[in-house]
Parts: structure tokens; sequence; C-alpha cells
């Protein structure tokens, strides 16, 4: 794994349970040592200590963080708790049951998930929410995105197969549903996207270069338009490289949008323990200042110190 929070060594949840039980049920919520624990312990660790803090206090530890704290600083903590599966429905509940749905949360969670976490992910939801997140998605989105986003929450991509004779016939498809732009075009179009593995579509991709003599990122933005061509652009850069695509997607929410909190934390939390040391260089290689940099200049409090505890950083970025 390439995350930036490792398994603990010399790990004691037991004691753990009582540091945060201390942090927790003093006068003053000691944020520090929560900050301390919480984000120096890999998820499984966190789980236990869960276990740990319902033997020694009878109480929930996720309640009992929600009570205590606030604000954003409140989301990173509580967030912190999920397992991954369950972090991920969770997002999507909130995404597609706000008062306004969060598209672009329901594009960066879809389009960049392998068929085993979306799987897991599914059975998270249904658990939490007594609902299938399917139909969610058909009630509460609309058109080709809604299409799209569908085929995406089956989690059916073909793993591992890649056959060249047909990477030219879907380049084809794909050259021509950037020029007819028909229903039946974008179906084909997102069909082909959502399905074919990712060393097939990376074939597919050199094809369409070829024969259009542009690259395909550029087509979907020149035809498409909305939240569908968003997800479309999103699949295809997470096929290319999944830790590129988050941190253009952390610089827009850093920069674009007068930090973007939920993005910023969702991003940081899930790809923590999986590629957010080659996202933190990818964002540094692209926009010459480092992730930990920019965290520091837009958060600040103990939000921030729990944000750049996650990110972590190289001793040049402080």
């Amino acid at each position: 794994t390439q995350g930036t929070i490792l398994p603990a060594p010399n790990f004691n949840p037991v004691m753990d349970a009582q540091l945060l039980g201390g942090a927790l049920q003093g006068i003053s919520c000691e944020k520090d040592v929560l900050i301390e624990i919480l984000t120096q312990r890999c998820n499984s660790q966190r789980l236990m200590i869960a276990e740990a803090y319902r033997d020694m206090y009878g109480r929930d530890l996720i309640t009992d963080l929600k009570e205590n704290l606030s604000h954003h600083f409140k989301e990173v903590m509580v967030g912190l708790m999920y397992p991954p599966a369950s972090y991920d429905a969770h997002e999507l509940w909130h995404a597609l049951k706000g008062v306004d749905t969060e598209e672009k949360c329901l594009i960066d969670i879809l389009a960049s998930r392998s068929n085993m976490e979306i799987f897991q992910m599914k059975e998270a939801y249904l658990m939490q929410y007594n609902t299938d997140l399917q139909q969610d998605i058909d009630s509460e989105t609309s058109g080709h995105f809604r299409d799209t986003l569908m085929n995406l929450a089956q989690g059916t991509r073909m793993e591992g197969y890649a056959d060249p004779s047909t990477a030219t016939q879907d380049a084809m498809i794909l050259w021509e549903a950037c020029q007819q732009k028909t229903g039946e075009h974008k179906n084909m179009l997102q069909m082909i996207l959502c399905n074919r593995s990712h060393q097939q579509l990376w074939m597919v991709f050199q094809e369409f270069q070829n024969i259009s003599g542009q690259d395909i990122v550029d087509a979907i933005n020149e035809c498409y338009d909305g939240y569908f061509q968003e997800l479309l652009v999103a699949i295809v850069l997470c096929i290319r490289d999944k830790p590129s695509y988050f941190a253009y997607r952390l610089y827009n929410a850093i920069h674009d949008f007068g930090f973007h909190n939920k993005t910023v934390i969702r991003i940081l939390i899930a790809r923590s323990e999986i590629d957010l040391l080659n996202i933190r260089q990818r964002y540094k290689e692209r926009y010459g200042k480092s992730l930990f940099h920019d965290i520091k200049h837009f958060a600040s409090g103990h939000y921030e110190s729990a944000l750049l505890a996650i990110c972590a950083g190289d001793t040049e970025d402080y």
C-alpha cells in the first residue's frame, strides 16, 4: 500500500480506549489526544479501540465523538471510525439524501472503486440505511448521468481481460458517440467505459487517439456537458491514474471553491490507507506546492491538525 496511515506498532486497544475515555469525558474535551490516537492507528485498529471502549464504558465511541465535537473536526474524527465500505455508504447516502444531491461525491466514489469495493459498499448501504443503493440512485438522479451511475453501481466491470482485436471496434464506437451524440450513442459510450476491463480500456484509448487524432478526455469535454461529461471524464482519469485524479479533485476542492471541506475530508480519509502517498506526490508534481502546504494555508485549529496528521508530510512540506 501507498497509504499515509499504517498499523501502529505495539498497539494496545485497551490503553487507547482508556485515553480516549479520559479525553472525551473530562471537563473540556482533549482534542489533541483524539488526533494523536485516531489519526495514528489504521482502520482495523480503530475498530478494536471502539470495541474496547464499549466494553470499558458501556458507550459507543462514535456517539461520544459526535456529542463532544463540532463542525468539520467532528466530521474527520467520526469519519475515521467507519470501516471503508461503511464510510463510502455513509457518504453516498448523504450525497443522495441531503437537501441537494451532491453529484461530485457520487462521481468520486463510483468512478474510482473496484468491483469488490462496490459490492461491499452496497452491502454496507443496505445494512446501514435499509434501502438499496441502486434504487436511491435511480430515484435521486436522472438522464444519462443516472444510467452511467447505475451501471457503475452494478460492479460488473471485466477484470484482467484484454482483446486487441475489439479495441479498435470499441474506439470506433466511442468516436462515433462523440460525433453523433444520440441517446443510443451515449448508451454505447457509457457501456464501454463502465464494463470493459482497465487493460482493455488502455488499448481502446490508444486506438481512439490513433483514429481521431484526439485524446479521449478532450473529445468527451468537447462533445458533452454537465455531470454526465464530468462522470465520463472521471472514469477515464481513474482508469489511467487514480492518484492523479484525486490530486486534481483535491486541488479543485481547495482552490476553486474556497476550500470544499467535505471533498477534502472524504478523499483524505478514503485514500489514507490506499494511495495517499501517491496522491501527495502527484499533487506536488502537478501544482508545485505540496498538499500539506495547501491544507495548512486554508484550514485552521484542531481541524487543520487532524487533516495534516492524515496527510502526513515530508520535511520540506512544513
